[in-house]
């Protein structure tokens, strides 16, 4: 009697010379994809059958034995949609499913009932650390800079309660978790922000992370800080830039121009002679560092009137016979 085969290597959509990395790789991306409770009615249903088949592929190719076993069906792993017992294996033992397992017929023909997996998923283990999650946190400079408090959602996968992180239940997989051991869940928190954060620092969070088992303590929760675009600064490292535009005489004649800064606005004296594309320093007007602060940087830009008045079109033109006369 044949009985449909199994293409695991398909069915985690790797190569067949997959490493073991790879493998383990797949089947994750795929269990989340598909997880049960991401889904309802009859997708979920679907959800239920497909993660069956992703649990099932990853039981065979992420064990030595039982993928060496698999593989050695060589020229014979595949009859059209039908699987038949190679009448050449001799040292192969071929069963007779009892459909109690929650893995296929196919499967049990080659393995039996009795798989390690599940056996080794219920002996005691000992309390273990939950792992520990990274997420990204986006402030606007202004926020990094002064600091303060911000409520944020974050999504986590929560040991399944229901077969207690192991995936199993009874003789089949937990149709709760569907067979990956966990549920996702999502929380709110109010998280501090240090004054001073930094592009690409880490603010740590004790305790916010993976939920441990048997009784073990919680991971940590990693906030990597990522700074928004700025509509006015420009963030160099600790130091900042910003654009002002002056109109041509205050560049000639030199000038007090009121200039923005995260402390506020200040004044700055632009000397006489000043050029499109030099940059003024303000001391310590950038960003903290440890140790210091930087600098803010002002890019100057020129640029002439739109609107003129009659007097000023004047002067204009009497500057222009200054230079024709030069």
């Amino acid at each position: 009697m044949s009985i449909p085969y199994q293409d695991y290597y398909e069915i985690l959509g790797v190569d067949r010379n997959a490493t073991d990395k790879e493998i383990k790789s797949a089947y994750r991306k795929l269990a989340r994809k598909w997880h049960p409770d991401l889904y309802s009615g009859k997708d979920k249903e679907k959800a239920e059958e497909k993660i069956k088949q992703i649990n099932e592929a990853y039981e065979v190719l992420s064990d030595k034995e039982k993928r060496e076993k698999y593989d050695r069906l060589g020229a014979n792993w595949r009859m059209g949609e039908d699987f038949y017992p190679p009448p050449d294996m001799e040292d192969f033992q071929f069963f007779t499913g009892t459909g109690t397992t929650g893995f296929s017929d196919f499967f049990e023909a080659i393995f039996g009932s009795g798989f390690g997996r599940r056996a080794r998923a219920s002996r005691p283990r000992g309390a273990v650390r939950g792992q520990d999650v990274e997420y990204e946190l986006e402030l606007t400079l202004e926020e990094a800079y002064r600091g303060g408090e911000k409520t944020l959602q974050v999504s986590s996968n929560e040991v399944c309660h229901a077969c207690a992180g192991t995936g199993f239940d009874g003789r089949s997989f937990c149709p709760r978790c569907g067979g990956t051991g966990v549920t996702p869940s999502r929380k709110t928190l109010a998280v501090k922000i240090p004054a001073g954060v930094t592009d690409g620092s880490k603010i740590r969070l004790k305790g916010q992370g993976g939920e441990g088992l048997d009784g073990g303590e919680r991971g940590d929760l990693y906030l990597k800080v990522r700074i928004l675009p700025h509509s006015i600064y420009k963030i160099l490292g600790s130091d900042l830039e910003v654009e002002i535009t002056l109109r041509p005489e205050q560049a000639v004649l030199g000038d007090r121009v009121t200039v923005p800064t995260l402390d506020g606005p200040v004044i700055m004296k632009v000397p006489a002679g000043t050029r499109a594309g030099r940059r003024l320093r303000l001391k310590g007007k950038g960003l903290p560092y440890r140790g210091g602060r930087g600098d803010q940087y002002v890019l100057i830009k020129i640029d002439i009137p739109e609107h003129i008045t009659a007097e000023e079109e004047q002067l204009y033109r009497r500057l222009a016979e200054i230079k024709k006369g030069v």
